[in-house]
Order: structure tokens, then C-alpha cells, then sequence
């Protein structure tokens, strides 16, 4: 399993943002990522700044959220629902589509997706996807 570094993840997505402003070609999941980028301009002039992005801290004291988290989540959500992985996220993510648009119903989806790992980290256990997915339905028929 892949498993980057704090770096290497934010590398990644400064070089993926630099790329497509320089109309250069991206590869593999650098085009999701500046499609991410692109629904969220608040991050563009961090990304610009890759010395200052991949030092900068983000606590939850500075009520500032984690841009780096913020789309490493997107990005684990548009895979997830590109390979319907859980079984069932594609169909949810689509009703939840249907009723709040497409980037409410990513937010919603990192909403349960940042829940579900809370909860594996906290009490040291795998990933529950039933519980994942059953937010995002319970999300769906909100």
C-alpha cells in the first residue's frame, strides 16, 4: 500500500497545481487533483507557494482546516466512487448528488469518510465501511 509522507503529499499536489498552470500534461491522479484544486480557490495561493505549503502547520487550535487533508480526502473520495469501492458508494454518492450537487455531496461524503477513520484510529480497528457507507445514505436521505 501506498503510504507517503506528510512531503510527499503535499509535493504532490503543489506540483499537480503547478503543472496545470502551466498547461503542462498531468498524469494519473495529478488530473483529479487539479480538478480538486481548481473547486477550491481558497488553496491556490498556498499551492503557489510550495516552500511555504509544505512547511506550514495546521492545527485544529488555529480553527484553520488542513488544505492538504481537505483534498487527500477528496481525492480518496473520487476514487472511491470512480471504482465503487465500498460496493454501494457510486449508487450513494449519486443520490446524494442528485439533491446537494456534486461538491456538496463530496463534502458530505468527507464528512463520513473523516468520521469512519477517526473512529479505526481511535479504537485501534480496521475502517468500518458498512458504517461509512451508512452515513453517507443516511446523508443521501437527509
Amino acid at each position: 500500500m501506498f503510504n507517503p509522507t506528510r512531503e510527499q503529499v503535499r509535493q504532490f499536489f503543489c506540483q499537480a497545481w503547478q503543472k496545470h498552470r502551466q498547461r503542462l500534461i498531468l498524469e494519473g491522479a495529478e488530473v483529479t487533483a487539479a480538478d480538486l484544486i481548481l473547486e477550491h480557490p481558497e488553496y491556490h495561493a498556498l499551492l503557489e507557494d510550495p516552500a511555504t505549503a509544505i512547511e506550514q502547520e495546521f492545527s485544529p487550535e488555529s480553527g484553520q482546516m488542513n488544505p492538504f487533508l481537505h483534498l487527500s480526502l477528496h481525492l480518496a473520495v473520487a476514487e472511491q466512487v470512480s471504482i465503487d469501492q465500498p460496493p454501494g458508494i457510486r449508487s450513494a454518492y449519486q443520490a446524494l448528488r442528485a439533491r446537494v450537487g456534486d461538491h456538496e455531496a463530496a463534502h458530505a461524503i468527507l464528512e463520513c469518510l473523516g468520521e469512519t477513520i477517526w473512529r479505526a484510529e481511535r479504537h485501534r480497528q480496521a475502517m468500518d465501511a458498512n458504517a461509512y457507507l451508512d452515513c453517507v445514505r443516511r446523508a443521501a436521505a437527509s
